[in-house]
């Protein structure tokens, strides 16, 4: 895709974190932007941060587990704009702690917004991003997933966390691939960031009442998210620094979106494990947010 200017782009998660900034990236080159987030004040501020600047700019309050929400989202922004060019599929929130000890509504949650989220973006928009395409010959388009390098590798403690976006880059990829059959003119990418500055280590802020857990947090959730929280304000690339590198894979129709380039290292780690049906093992003596997770969590099981 080599065309933003006059474009929409539909970002969910966009009031704030990553997709506040892919948003800037949209703005930057010329796009009208729909924003969708769950948390009405961070969204309101963020929309009227832009439409100072001089974007077009809507917000619309949505929970991307909801299908009909998604479908509402849907078409303000077709009322609004009209066409959609690009999609980020971006909201997401993080759990963790030994995997037995997620409750069925922490699966509901995580899975509810890392995965169906993305589930529902690409159901509902892709088969209107799919009639621009035939009637509009000079129509371009993009769907981009956010997933994670834990998409890629695993690790004690991220269970849950990981299990919703290894989902998310095989959903992308088959999605890759069904489009393959039908257009080149409209694209997937899967974006698989390592620990970026954002608030997604305070996730919790927005989980529904009716999936809180009463009993609060074991042992282990709790130095899983003290663990994830210290990697997440430490992250040594910035959020605004991934939307750029986001933005040149689309216009490079490249798929695979890795900011953090130095984490593949350990996904050809795990790869190798695979094929020589070795178990699974870390490196922990090289990278030091593994260890510091692993030591974090037997701290907290053993005490």
């Amino acid at each position: 895709m080599k065309h933003f200017k006059g474009g929409v782009a539909v970002i969910t998660g966009g009031g704030s974190g990553l997709g506040k900034a892919l948003a800037i990236a949209a703005a930057k080159r010329g796009m009208k932007l729909v924003l969708a987030d769950i948390q009405a004040d961070a969204l309101e501020h963020t929309v009227e941060a832009f439409r100072s600047q001089g974007t077009e700019a809507i917000g619309v309050q949505v929970d991307v587990s909801d299908a009909s929400a998604v479908q509402g989202l849907a078409d303000q922004a077709e009322q609004r704009f009209g066409r959609v060019n690009l999609l980020f599929n971006n909201a997401g929130v993080t759990s963790g702690g030994l995997i037995w000890e997620s409750t069925e509504k922490d699966w509901d949650w995580l899975l509810g917004v890392n995965l169906k989220g993305v589930i529902n973006g690409v159901r509902v928009f892709a088969p209107r991003m799919l009639a621009c395409v035939e009637t509009d010959a000079a129509y371009e388009g993009c769907i981009v997933n956010t997933a994670s390098m834990a998409g890629l590798l695993t690790s004690p403690g991220m269970g849950i966390y990981a299990v919703s976006k290894h989902a998310v880059v095989a959903f992308s990829e088959c999605l890759h691939h069904d489009l393959q059959l039908v257009t080149p003119k409209l694209r997937s990418a899967v974006l698989c960031p390592s620990y970026v500055t954002t608030d997604i280590g305070n996730s919790e802020r927005n989980r529904p009442a009716h999936l809180a857990v009463p009993e609060g947090l074991t042992k282990s959730q709790q130095a899983a998210r003290a663990a994830s929280q210290h990697s997440i304000a430490n992250g040594a690339i910035s959020a605004e620094e991934v939307a750029e590198i986001t933005f040149g894979a689309i216009e490079s129709n490249r798929f695979y979106v890795f900011p953090s380039p130095e984490a593949l290292a350990l996904v050809k780690a795990r790869a190798q494990h695979v094929l020589d049906q070795t178990n699974p093992d870390l490196p922990y003596e090289l990278v030091p947010t593994l260890k510091e997770r692993r030591d974090r969590l037997l701290a907290a099981i053993t005490q």
